[in-house]
């Protein structure tokens, strides 16, 4: 094939099917509109594929131009971070790496890693955002973060995951409540009350997880109250307003108004995982997945 593409002509191109609008598309680029559509029919026909098709007042993508849709994103997602690991780079700094995490990997397992790694590597500079799980696992996919954690088991084959944490849940109680570690014999003792609950969009195999130890207790939880944020559940809870079920890596023993019961006894535990895309090409990933294999903590006690 004689006809070479030119970082132009993706732009053209995403831009025409960013908009699905010829003037539009040509506007955003500062050009003329014949100009624009000149260009795209030189590339469709250098190409030998139709990339649009084009009627009196709609623009819509073949399945071929839906294809360079997405290759071309993804090319420029790439070209976009290897600029920013070049600057990095310049400025004396060995690269950059993004972190996606849900919270309770906050507690101790983030800042644990960083510090460790950071002792290593002091110019690598991180960037922290909380993140549902399918925020994450999209992230990756596109290679807008280089890391993630999260509570679910099943990924996409795309990925590659790693646990690195496997814990027990804990009951989250008011402080004055009747039940205490000295009387709590089963879940079925809290069948009564309001439970609020992180949002099951938030994370659904976590979410599912918890369902399974209400359907062992042999009843269906009256859940009043959905978050993402453990701190709003402990402020609803020391308000009376319901008990919880949390991971154990989220107790905090030092709040004033609310007290935890670790549920050893059911067979139910919750998984914080490390995912990310074998394919990244940041160079950093590889010293940081090394560093979280050589210091797994593999269960609470």
């Amino acid at each position: 094939m004689s006809y070479q593409i030119e970082l132009r002509h993706m732009r053209y191109f995403l831009a025409v099917a960013d908009h699905l609008h010829f003037r539009k598309a040509a506007e955003s680029l500062y050009i003329s509109q014949p100009g624009l559509s000149r260009q795209i029919r030189e590339m469709e026909e250098g190409l030998g594929v139709r990339l649009f098709e084009r009627h009196n007042r709609k623009v819509t993508l073949t399945n071929a131009g839906s294809y360079l849709l997405r290759e071309f994103k993804g090319y420029f997602t790439q070209l976009e971070r290897s600029i920013e690991h070049a600057k990095l780079l310049n400025d004396g700094l060995q690269g950059s790496l993004r972190f996606g995490y849900v919270g309770s990997a906050m507690q101790q397992i983030i800042p644990d890693l960083l510090l460790a790694f950071r002792k290593e590597h002091p110019q690598v500079l991180f960037s922290l955002k909380e993140m549902d799980n399918q925020h994450q696992i999209d992230g990756l996919l596109a290679n807008d973060i280089d890391i993630g954690f999260v509570r679910q088991e099943r990924i996409p084959k795309a990925l590659q995951s790693l646990p690195v944490l496997k814990e027990t849940f804990c009951l989250v109680l008011p402080k004055d409540h009747a039940v205490n570690t000295g009387n709590f014999t089963s879940m079925s003792q809290l069948k009564e009350e309001s439970f609020i609950m992180f949002d099951p969009t938030y994370s659904p195999s976590y979410y599912e997880k918890i369902m399974q130890i209400f359907d062992d207790s042999g009843f269906t939880p009256n859940i009043t109250h959905s978050t993402i944020h453990s701190g709003s559940i402990y402020k609803l809870i020391e308000n009376n307003l319901g008990v919880s079920i949390v991971p154990r890596s989220l107790r905090q023993d030092h709040l004033p108004g609310v007290k935890f019961i670790e549920l050893k006894s059911i067979s139910q535990r919750t998984v914080l995982s490390v995912i990310w895309n074998p394919n990244s090409r940041n160079p950093i990933l590889g010293g940081v997945i090394s560093k979280i294999k050589g210091s797994l903590v593999t269960e609470t006690v």
